[in-house]
C-alpha cells in the first residue's frame, strides 16, 4: 500500500491517496479538484473515507462521490481497515485504522503534537478524553496521518498528551497552593 499527501484548500487539509495496484482509495477531498485529479492520474477511485464533515475535509467530496458513482466510508474491497468513532472535534470524527500497514488516518482528532479543537460547534470535552483513551490502547508503533500538518507515530503523541496533561495538573497545583 502507498500513501500520499496533499495539502489542499485556504486550510490545508490533507487529502490522501492510498494506492494498492492500480486501485485508490481518497481521504478528506477538501478542495482543489484539478491538483487531486493530477494525482490521481489513471489510478481507479474505489472509495472515499471521510474523517469528519467540516467544510476544510469535504469542498470537493460531491465533486468526486458524482464522478465516480460513490458513497463515503462505504466499506471497500481489498483494503482492510477499521473504522473508529473518535469524537470530540466534532461529533462525526471518524479515525481510519489500517493494521496490516499500521497507519491511523485521523482527520483533525488528532495531530502530530497536539489534539483538534473543542471549542467549535459539535466539539467535547469529555468525548475527546474518552477517544484519546480509545486510540491509546492502540499500539505506539502506529504512524498517524492527521487532518492537517505531518505525520506523527502514535506513541510519540500518547507521551506529549500525557506530559501536557501533567503541566496543566501541576501548574493548577501550584497556582491553587499560592
Amino acid at each position: 500500500m502507498q500513501i500520499q499527501g496533499l495539502p489542499v484548500g485556504p486550510l490545508q487539509a490533507n487529502c490522501y491517496f492510498i494506492s494498492k495496484g492500480e486501485e485508490m482509495v481518497l481521504v478528506d477531498p477538501g478542495d482543489e479538484k484539478e491538483k487531486i485529479e493530477y494525482v490521481i492520474g489513471d489510478k481507479k477511485v474505489v472509495g472515499i473515507l471521510v474523517t469528519h464533515y467540516h467544510f476544510d475535509h469535504i469542498g470537493a467530496l460531491d465533486y468526486f462521490l458524482n464522478k465516480y458513482g460513490l458513497k463515503a466510508n462505504d466499506k471497500i474491497k481489498h483494503f482492510n481497515y477499521e473504522i473508529l468513532s473518535t469524537p470530540g472535534h466534532s461529533k462525526d470524527s471518524l479515525t481510519f485504522y489500517f493494521p496490516n500497514e499500521n497507519v491511523m488516518f485521523t482527520g483533525d482528532f488528532l495531530f502530530k503534537g497536539t489534539i483538534g479543537r473543542m471549542d467549535l460547534e459539535g466539539g467535547d470535552e469529555k468525548e475527546m478524553r474518552e477517544s484519546l483513551k480509545q486510540i491509546f490502547r492502540y499500539p505506539s508503533t502506529i504512524k498517524i496521518y492527521p487532518g492537517h500538518g505531518s505525520s506523527s507515530f502514535l506513541g510519540e503523541e500518547k507521551n506529549g498528551i500525557v506530559e501536557k496533561m501533567r503541566e496543566k495538573i501541576s501548574s493548577f497545583l501550584f497556582s491553587y497552593t499560592l
